[in-house]
């Protein structure tokens, strides 16, 4: 038996590939996680570019296990994720003793690179594109509890002025339909109630359709046969693109009840000039254009979104325009980051006015902004009946149950000991009785026993 410390940053499809590599190394040999990077023989960091100085926080953690190594020479180092695909055999240079390095896209090859550098005594890097061969390779995911992340398009061909991912995972590259339904089937097949689609831009999803690789299908049609897999109740996707936001996908949310009323559709600036700066492809009132429609056929839509603060050339006006987008459209929640520059992406070699203090101020003023106005919506919440998928045990307390709501709040509610391990993993109707900052609290209103 192998203990495996996973160590990731970043996104959901970094969470997904951690699950993954999990999975690809348990094939050949029974793997369990270990909770401490002290108690493993295999320890994996999975990285990701997006914050500011990944690469030193990087070769930061891999310091803290360098004396691992001493004490026990047959532990197995990695590095994998963006920055490893960034930077290559450049981190075994300037770290020796790390085993393997490997990219996003060639996590799957993790058993066979181990595998050399034991046999051959020398690290192993492969941070190559091979398309589609991942997901071809890759073991049937285990399921944990009733919700489960499914990829299905990994890359970015936008190539967005200031984002590092269309270089460390390459150009957008989609599963076959018939793949991607067999994988949600066989999930569905072992308890899981509720998927979420995952891509970069999961909305540019164009696969092949029926075994065809000349005939491909629209990310409405992938959203469409996903609602037909009888048992699924409950359909999530992130990350979407507003540019991939077609008539037929805005359709989907009017004739597909399983969709949630929920969507992530980041929007980064309210400003046309620094929409175009970015190379976003849309302009702000296109993006409202999108909104509208949305909010037409769904009206409870819930809507959360990403945000860049401080972009080169970014004026307090231009701020402004995007504090006004906020208050118009109504976020329930942001991912906001203040600018920095991100090595070998074009904006990276733009003038940066725009002080620190300034970034700083603006992305605490813009966070505080979408705080309140999720709160509030929590609390119109209060008072309704919610439908939520039970997940487990509340962490604060083990008298109570928790589950999302279907615009992904957590709520915690009291739950009869002998019955409350029969709840986990079902659909129960709770009322909101409160709003907390980060959770609801909720009363069990249909009771499965």
């Amino acid at each position: 038996m192998k203990k495996l410390y996973i160590r990731t940053f970043g996104c959901q499809m970094n969470e997904y590939d951690s699950a993954r590599m999990a999975d690809v190394l348990g094939v050949g040999e029974e793997v369990v996680r270990a909770e401490r990077p002290e108690d493993a023989d295999i320890i994996l960091f999975n990285t990701c570019s997006v914050r500011e100085k990944a690469q030193e926080r990087v070769f930061h953690d891999l310091g803290r296990v360098r004396l691992l190594k001493r004490e026990k020479p047959e532990l197995i180092i990695g590095v994998g994720g963006c920055v490893a695909s960034q930077e290559g055999a450049s981190i075994v240079k300037r770290a020796p003793y790390v085993d393997v390095v490997f990219g996003p896209q060639t996590l799957h090859r993790l058993p066979q690179l181990i595998a050399r550098r034991r046999e051959s005594g020398r690290p192993q890097v492969d941070v190559s594109f091979p398309e589609i061969e991942k997901f071809d390779a890759m073991p049937p995911a285990r399921v944990e509890g009733a919700s489960a992340f499914v990829s299905v398009m990994e890359g970015c061909s936008k190539y967005c002025t200031y984002c590092v991912v269309p270089y460390t995972r390459g150009e957008e590259i989609s599963r076959p339909l018939d793949d991607v339904l067999a994988e949600i089937s066989g999930l569905v097949a072992r308890g899981v109630k509720e998927v979420t689609l995952l891509g970069q831009n999961v909305n540019a999803w164009r696969g092949a359709v029926g075994g065809d690789e000349a005939e491909t299908g629209d990310f409405a049609l992938l959203l469409e046969c996903v609602h037909e897999i009888p048992a699924l109740e409950r359909i999530r996707y992130t990350t979407s693109h507003p540019c991939e936001m077609t008539p037929r996908v805005i359709d989907a949310y009017a004739r597909l009840p399983k969709l949630v009323s929920q969507l992530h559709l980041p929007v980064q600036s309210g400003s046309d000039r620094v929409l175009a700066a970015m190379k976003r492809g849309y302009t702000v009132l296109e993006f409202k254009s999108v909104v509208r429609r949305l909010r037409a056929v769904r009206p409870d839509l819930s809507l959360s979104s990403d945000f860049i603060v401080g972009f080169p050339g970014e004026t307090e006006a231009d701020f402004d325009k995007t504090m006004a987008l906020i208050d118009e459209i109504g976020f329930d929640g942001a991912f906001s980051f203040a600018y920095s520059a991100r090595p070998g992406t074009p904006a990276a070699d733009y003038d940066d006015p725009v002080g620190a203090d300034t970034k700083l101020a603006w992305l605490a003023g813009l966070q505080q902004r979408i705080d309140a106005q999720a709160q509030a919506l929590s609390q119109a919440m209060v008072g309704t009946v919610q439908r939520i998928l039970v997940e487990g045990v509340a962490k604060k307390n083990v008298d109570e149950l928790c589950g999302r709501t279907d615009n992904n709040r957590v709520v915690n509610f009291p739950a009869p000991s002998p019955h409350r391990e029969r709840l986990i993993g079902q659909f129960v109707d709770v009322t909101i009785s409160a709003a907390l900052p980060h959770s609801l609290r909720g009363e069990i209103v249909v009771r499965a026993f």
